[in-house]
């Protein structure tokens, strides 16, 4: 490929789209042919367009046969194509507006090239233009009756459904167009839409900081704000929105609310302008997007404060229906303790009647503890009472471990929540590992649920909280509100692993006398290369069972080039074409993987694991990826941008799941504290090896963990309305 020219000044061109390829999630390339000015007649033979974009800066998602505009500078190089040696010009840094064709030809083309328009060819399509011209766009813009009659003159019902479901995400591109004049993201347009439909440019104009609320960063919509729009830096508007980002800010680190001086520092930081910051907070102090609360001075955003409000009037509601344990259910209890094995200690007993004699109840306790028995032997007991038991887990992984302890059917949060909400029957719902759980995901299972459905939550609340905000486990525990078992005794039996004792020791803050120890192997090293390398070492040593947890993404990424290199080095790369070019992915057949984005459609969830099986090519796909639970799914454009090595993986990743052998990779991290250690010594089953050095092992083990720093109002939530309950009572 060779560069002729480039063209410093900007230019204009018009182009039918003939193929696109997004190569990343940053990056996708148009191709087409050029064509005249309104018209569909191609301008010239002699070259082809390309543009390289952000997809977020496209007004619609391409498809072969639209009519594009590019405007910005472009340079000129040869390219191949088939036989001959033809011109590229190709634009970067450009703008692109997507057109409607404006000529009978163009419009026929536009409409039988593309795959929307199901069951109109091009002679229906040609009939349409001939009796509407281009005014079948405004036809198309709105499915109203009046319009359908009139397109029934051309179209049959069934062609008249394709045309408008294939018309859809064109009915707003004047706004689209308008709205990457104005730098607005792809991606935040479509929910713009959804929410405002014709009225969205109106609604951005009267507030542009409305950008924030469809995802948007303060950052970027303030530059828009104060350039594009001309708003005055001491808008009320702007203020407003200064104290909402910063808030946001404090609930990406867990907290559901923000004290004073904390949000003055955080607004202080945004503004810039001690002034405007004291403004800020004396206008924001109860607006629509957040609540001031005068009694403990905190800040609260209102979305956070309606889930924790809302949760806790269902624990306290629930909590009020106690004293259920009848003759009945001491008999399903005394036969599920007697299909035992062995006996039950006084505290599981305990911990099972009070599931059994309580409508909400925590069952906790750390590795070791019995909870697992005790689980059993209370849904066993709700079992033979005739309750239809849910038993969910977070993960995958985790919701087949919990199936192999209980033996009743599990499956994973977010497929409980996509099924039919549960309104009627003797219903159980047991949330596993109920430390992991976020506020977000705990309010979307109460809403899911009928009032009178039961709650069991089984954890640790010593474990690394949820990534989400809140800590519903802990919260609940703190809170004295709802009754709770801990389970404290860890039961030593002869050839196990050691790891329950040598967590509840790390729990203690206590440094474990021997650092090696049955199950648990500590390997001495000094820098982070020295632990990559160790890890990758260990790793390769039983690759079959094994997964690698580090504090850091840029450890983790470390770690898996190496162990990538180590294990599979030779491995098939998946491949793709792209302008008659060959391109490979890191990615290789029999690679380790993760996803990283939760895609409900293909039913992927963030932090899935899965191993790449296959990497042939066929209709649609580049690979294929064999998930932990068997099941297949194929790797396409998209998939692959989610993807990531998974050899090693974050803590947050692994929570809810178990893997036989476990490496930690101990290197100094904001991340690292006794809880993250702690958590990350108990997701092992048979095997830990810790790498590290002894001196940040003790440190790390003396040093109290930042579980309990999370700023939340659900146990003050919890109290007060318990206190309303017995009142009432």
């Amino acid at each position: 490929m060779t560069k002729l020219a480039t063209n410093r000044k900007s230019t204009v061109e018009q182009f039918r789209l003939t193929s696109f390829f997004v190569s990343s999630s940053s990056h996708m390339v148009l191709k087409g042919v050029p064509i005249a000015r309104n018209s569909y007649k191609v301008n010239s033979g002699k070259y082809i367009i390309s543009v390289g974009i952000n997809p977020t800066d496209v007004p619609v998602k391409p498809s072969i046969g639209q009519h594009w505009e590019v405007e910005g500078i472009r340079d000129i190089t040869k390219t191949t194509q088939g036989d001959y040696e033809i011109d590229d010009y190709r634009y970067s840094n450009a703008t692109l507006n997507c057109l409607m064709p404006a000529s009978s030809e163009g419009f026929v083309r536009f409409i039988a090239a593309q795959k929307d328009f199901k069951d109109v060819g091009e002679k229906k399509a040609r009939g349409l233009w001939a009796r509407f011209q281009d005014r079948i766009y405004i036809l198309l813009s709105e499915d109203t009756e009046q319009h359908r009659q009139e397109l029934a003159e051309e179209l049959t019902p069934l062609s008249i459904d394709a045309m408008y479901a294939g018309y859809e995400k064109y009915a707003n591109l004047k706004a689209a167009n308008w709205m990457v004049k104005h730098e607005i993201p792809y991606d935040i347009q479509q929910r713009l839409f959804k929410a405002h439909g014709k009225a969205t440019i109106d609604a951005i104009k009267d507030d542009p900081y409305r950008l924030m609320t469809f995802g948007l960063g303060f950052a970027r919509t303030d530059v828009l704000a104060l350039g594009k729009f001309s708003i005055e830096p001491t808008d009320d508007r702007r203020l407003v929105a200064a104290v909402e980002a910063a808030m946001q800010k404090e609930v990406a680190k867990g907290h559901t609310c923000v004290d004073k001086p904390t949000l003055r520092k955080a607004v202080n930081s945004i503004l810039k302008d001690s002034n405007l910051t004291g403004l800020a907070l004396k206008i924001g102090e109860n607006k629509v997007r957040y609540t001031f609360n005068s009694e403990t001075i905190t800040y609260h955003p209102t979305g956070q404060l309606l889930m924790e409000a809302v949760v806790a009037k269902r624990l306290v509601s629930l909590s009020s229906r106690d004293d259920l344990y009848t003759e009945v259910v001491n008999a399903a209890f005394v036969k599920a303790k007697g299909d035992l094995p062995y006996e039950l200690t006084p505290r599981q007993c305990e911990a099972v009647m009070y599931s059994l004699d309580n409508s909400v109840a925590c069952i906790t306790g750390g590795a070791g503890t019995g909870k697992t028995t005790v689980l059993r032997t209370a849904l066993r007991s709700f079992h033979q009472l005739g309750y239809t038991i849910h038993a969910l887990a977070l993960s995958g992984r985790a919701a087949m471990r919990l199936h192999e302890s209980i033996g009743f059917e599990t499956m994973t949060i977010a497929a409980f929540l996509r099924n039919q909400t549960i309104t009627e029957g003797k219903n159980l719902v047991v949330i596993d590992e109920a430390s992991m759980v976020d506020l977000p995901l705990m309010y979307r299972i109460i809403t899911h649920i009928a009032p009178d459905v039961r709650i069991l939550l089984v954890g640790d609340p010593n474990q690394l909280p949820p990534i989400g905000a809140g800590r519903i486990l802990a919260d609940v525990i703190a809170s004295g509100v709802i009754v709770s078992t801990t389970l404290d005794i860890v039961k030593r039996q002869e050839g196990t692993t050691g790891i329950p004792e040598y967590s509840k020791s790390i729990n203690e803050g206590i440094v474990p006398d021997r650092l090696t120890v049955g199950g648990i192997t500590f390997h001495e090293a000094g820098n982070q290369a020295d632990i990559a390398a160790i890890c990758t070492e260990l790793y390769a040593q039983s690759s079959h069972n094994s997964r690698v947890i580090a504090p850091t993404n840029k450890l983790v990424n470390s770690i898996n080039d190496l162990v990538q290199c180590r294990v599979n080095g030779t491995g098939e790369p998946i491949m793709f074409i792209d302008g008659g070019n060959e391109w490979y992915t890191k990615m290789r057949k029999g690679d380790q993987v993760l996803f990283t984005k939760n895609d409900y459609v293909r039913g992927v969830q963030n932090g899935l694991l899965g191993e790449l099986t296959d990497v042939s090519k066929a209709e649609g796909r580049l690979g294929v990826i064999t998930l932990d639970d068997g099941k297949t799914l194929n790797v396409d454009n998209m998939i692959i941008e989610q993807l990531r090595l998974g050899y090693a993986i974050t803590l947050h990743k692994a929570q809810g799941s178990q893997f036989p052998r476990i490496i930690i990779a101990l290197d100094e991290s904001r991340m690292l504290d006794r809880a993250w250690l702690y958590t990350a010594i108990t997701r092992a089953e048979a095997e830990v090896h810790i790498v590290g050095s002894k001196e940040l092992m003790t440190k790390v083990v003396k040093s109290p963990s930042h579980t309990s720093l999370r700023n939340t109002y659900l146990p003050i939530l919890l109290t007060k309305y318990n206190n309303k309950e017995n009142m009432a009572a």
